[in-house]
């Protein structure tokens, strides 16, 4: 969501007072500030609205994450939260963007927001992951595993982030939110995601295992070096939380059960001949680096495809009220009922 990323047109101006923002930031980051301001929206994101923030004349690039405007479920939209935890992970075996400042308040520009350091690199929203090399292609798949290990790894205790989540009972406390969330955001009627709620619950992994979890682990959300096959950053940590690891994991495998017109995945595509490892080499890596035995089974990978379709739709609804942080929500939203199928089929023993 950084450098690689598209910025919005120049004539879509921000919902916010940017002379406000420029006189804070003047005070609040002094040296780093001077000059002219110039500020750029970051077009793909369906979430926090997130821009390209710089200060030419003081070599300044930052990025600047804030709420959307408008009513917000209550746990919704956390950039306090985003901005913790990329603080904690800083010089850990996660490669996060360094961050600047959190001002908490409304009075900057209208919500709380956050700002990091831009970084250059290379986002892909395309799973096929066009224009790279065969070999490369397996090389970044393998680095997300080992990213994603490496995060599983990381000590949150030692880190202070005791209270980031509840530990334990992670997928009952989960199934518990989307689907009361599904009942009361819903925008259309789809009767498959009742029926994989109906299944979930009654094939809950109750397994205690507890670590960080990013909560919307896949590849769009990775960073990768200008030239190498390399992570350098992870972003977008807003569903970050105390977790179950292999939700991740689960979540992290949605390219293999989406088709390039759901959401840029690449089921149907000549997998071998793009390089693409299979689900079960990738989870090979994954959980090798990670140091387990087992990966994810029915179960994760139903619940992930599941709590996909209701953030799809849930994009859908806050569409409808003039909020979401993308022209095409609408459409993104309708791809709620093709996840929620995918999960039923993985239920059923497809692939």
């Amino acid at each position: 969501m950084m450098a690689a990323m598209s910025a919005g047109s120049a004539s879509i101006a921000p919902e916010f007072d940017t002379a406000r923002l420029d006189a804070f930031l003047r005070g609040a980051l002094p040296g780093r500030a001077s000059g002219a301001m110039t500020l750029e929206r970051i077009s793909g994101g369906q979430s926090n609205p997130t821009f390209f923030l710089s200060y030419a004349e003081a070599g300044t690039r930052l990025v600047l994450r804030k709420k959307p405007p408008g009513p917000l479920l209550p746990s919704a939209h956390a950039v306090d939260r985003e901005y913790r935890i990329l603080k904690a992970l800083a010089g850990s075996a996660v490669p996060v963007p360094p961050v600047v400042l959190l001002h908490g308040q409304d009075d900057v520009v209208g919500t709380p927001f956050y700002l990091m350091e831009r970084l250059d690199g290379r986002v892909f929203h395309d799973t096929a992951l066009p224009g790279v090399a065969p070999d490369d292609r397996a090389a970044m798949y393998f680095a997300m595993a080992e990213t994603l290990a490496a995060l599983h790894g990381f000590d949150w205790q030692a880190a202070g982030l005791s209270d980031y989540g509840k530990p334990g009972n992670y997928y009952a406390r989960q199934i518990a939110r989307w689907s009361r969330q599904w009942r009361e955001t819903k925008t259309q009627d789809i009767p498959a995601v009742d029926r994989v709620f109906a299944w979930l619950g009654e094939h809950l992994d109750e397994t205690p295992e507890t670590t960080i979890v990013h909560g919307d682990f896949r590849l769009g959300n990775l960073m990768f070096s200008p030239t190498e096959p390399r992570v350098i950053a992870v972003l977008d940590w807003e569903l970050s939380t105390l977790g179950h690891p292999l939700s991740d994991a689960a979540f992290s495998c949605l390219p293999w059960h989406s088709t390039p017109q759901m959401y840029a995945g690449i089921v149907g595509l000549d997998r071998a001949a793009l390089g693409i490892p299979t689900q079960a080499e990738y989870l090979d890596r994954y959980c090798k680096a990670a140091g387990r035995s087992d990966g994810p089974g029915r179960f994760h990978l139903a619940f992930s495809l599941l709590r996909f379709a209701v953030i799809l739709d849930g994009i859908a609804a806050r569409a409808k009220v003039g909020n979401a942080a993308a022209e095409n929500a609408i459409v993104v939203g309708e791809m709620a009922e093709s996840f929620a199928l995918r999960a039923e089929a993985v239920i059923e023993g497809g692939d």
